[in-house]
């Protein structure tokens, strides 16, 4: 029996010739993530250890930036507990104020991530990497603990999803509504526990920011890992980025899935998860009646990458946000905000009546920079727009691309960019 790519990078992680879908096994990590809310928990669990050491100091990754800079007290001493935690263990990759960065945007920029590698991170968007071609998914804190600790962690082997994308994608369709399409198709538990393997010539048409937005928001189908196949695109961005050695997997022809689906890029509108799940998708011109909002947030681990404030930017362009409307950008890495700021790009947002802010994953969770009061709406590209994400349980979240979001912040109501004649 043939086995997927994601498969194959389990076997050979845990030395394996092959393995199957069900099998439990126990695999080398590359890489082990955690952030400011995640880890002290994990520091904690480390704690209880008879020997307080990492397995290697290199392969761990400590970023703080759901509430960075520090917005409360509490914050402030999850901090100082990774901080020292880091020091102490003299953590190469530890990302704070002034060098910090969205961890899912910053660790494939700073080279972390690279295919075939084997990763997990204490934070459920970890499935990003999963746009390089690496096996990455997200853990429990405790399971963090342990593989800061051993290097190792067990994995209950996933079946898999193929996804078949072909075609180009119009002009304001990007990685978001693939993903928003996807997940309106098979529901929020649609790839429990699976792996979703994205294939076909149409992944070309994909930038690698597409591909890590898809990749990222695979969890919000419920699946374990999302994947791509190493392509030139994605060779070439590995070697920007890093100076490690990757390795490239492919599935097999006779590899088992358990179901298949097929996604024509030209076919697809700008789409909009309404709340209160990410499976509540209409395309923009299924929506009948006005969606009156009042905030709008660009930013996060999932589109708050260059690409996406230039999309914004274009929109935005000698335009005004409506009166009465909050729009916050977030560049998702300090790299990210400078290159937007050598652009113009920061210029054009404020021009335009947003405000810019320095990397966080803030509002996306209900954090702070944005958060929403009761009945209140927000279009939002992040990844996810549960009751009382971003505020009060009486607000409501809207999930969409950037050109969306940025479109709707200048007409007050959810609009797709050719509203604006565009």
């Amino acid at each position: 029996m043939g086995m997927t790519m994601t498969q194959k990078i389990l076997a050979a992680a845990s030395g394996l010739a092959s393995v199957e879908a069900g099998q439990l096994i126990e695999a080398d990590l590359d890489l082990v993530l955690g952030n400011d809310i995640t880890s002290p928990v994990a520091i904690h669990e480390m704690d209880k250890f008879k020997e307080d050491k990492v397995f290697d100091k290199d392969k761990i990754a400590l970023v703080m930036d759901h509430f960075i800079p520090n917005k409360d007290i509490k914050s402030a001493e999850h901090c100082k507990c990774v901080r020292e935690f880091a020091c102490r263990h003299e953590i190469t990759n530890y990302f704070d104020v002034g060098e910090m960065g969205i961890e899912h945007a910053l660790v494939p920029e700073k080279g972390l991530a690279v295919a075939g590698d084997v990763i997990i991170g204490a934070d459920s968007h970890t499935c990003t990497y999963g746009a390089l071609g690496a096996f990455s998914t997200g853990v429990g804190s405790t399971d963090m603990a342990a593989g800061m600790a051993t290097g190792k962690a067990w994995f209950k082997v996933p079946s898999a999803l193929k996804i078949t994308l072909t075609g180009k994608p119009s002009k304001w369709v990007s990685g978001k509504d693939v993903i928003l399409h996807l997940i309106g198709t098979i529901g929020v538990d649609g790839a429990l526990y699976k792996s979703l393997e994205f294939v076909g010539d149409g992944v070309a048409n994909l930038s690698m920011d597409d591909r890590f937005t898809i990749a990222n928001m695979a969890i919000e189908a419920g699946a374990k890992n999302g994947i791509f196949p190493v392509d030139e695109k994605a060779i070439a961005y590995m070697k920007e980025h890093s100076t490690r050695e990757y390795k490239v997997y492919e599935s097999d022809a006779d590899a088992v899935y358990d179901e298949e689906y097929t996604i024509d890029l030209a076919a697809l509108k700008p789409t909009v998860a309404f709340p209160h799940l990410p499976e509540n998708t209409k395309t923009v011109d299924e929506i009948k009646e006005d969606v009156v909002i009042d905030q709008v947030v660009i930013g996060s681990c999932t589109n708050g990458r260059i690409s996406d404030l230039r999309t914004a930017a274009e929109i935005l362009k000698d335009r005004k946000v409506k009166k009465g409307i909050r729009c916050i950008v977030i560049p998702a890495t300090q790299a990210v905000y400078l290159q937007a700021m050598d652009e113009g790009l920061l210029r054009t947002f404020i021009e335009a009546g947003a405000v810019v802010s320095t990397p966080t994953c803030g509002p996306c969770l209900g954090g702070y920079m944005g958060i929403l009061a009761d009945k209140e709406r927000c279009v939002s590209t992040t990844n996810r727009n549960f009751v009382g994400r971003m505020g009060h349980v009486g607000s409501e979240v809207y999930l969409a691309s950037p050109a969306v979001a940025a479109a709707s912040a200048v007409t007050g109501k959810i609009s797709a960019p050719d509203e604006l004649g565009l």
